[in-house]
């Protein structure tokens, strides 16, 4: 994310329904998605197979989706063996919040 926390990219990333549930739903990852064999949901972030499955989309389709908000700076990827886990990035997210909040 750039220097300003409402930047272009984040306003992208949160105009799409589909991206907004994906934030919605990793707010609380352990409510939303089954126990993975890798990477635990909330320390390493749920895995882009279980957010497209979640979705009803291809996996193509959501790993656009996580590079919108990955780019925006709204989540964090890490890669595990060969899978990829996404989580919120708590912090991003409330600056973009607070800047919102002024700049309204």
């Amino acid at each position: 994310m750039a220097d300003d926390p409402v930047s272009a990219d984040v306003f992208r990333a949160l105009a799409n329904e589909n991206r907004l549930r994906v934030l919605e739903w990793l707010k609380d990852p352990r409510a939303h998605f089954p126990p993975q064999v890798d990477g635990d949901l909330v320390e390493d972030g749920v895995c882009g197979l279980f957010l497209a499955q979640k979705l009803g989309v291809s996996q193509p389709t959501a790993s656009v989706h996580l590079k919108v908000l990955t780019d925006a700076g709204l989540l964090t990827a890490t890669r595990i063996k060969q899978w990829t886990f996404y989580r919120r990035d708590e912090r991003a997210i409330r600056a973009v919040k607070t800047a919102i909040g002024r700049s309204l």
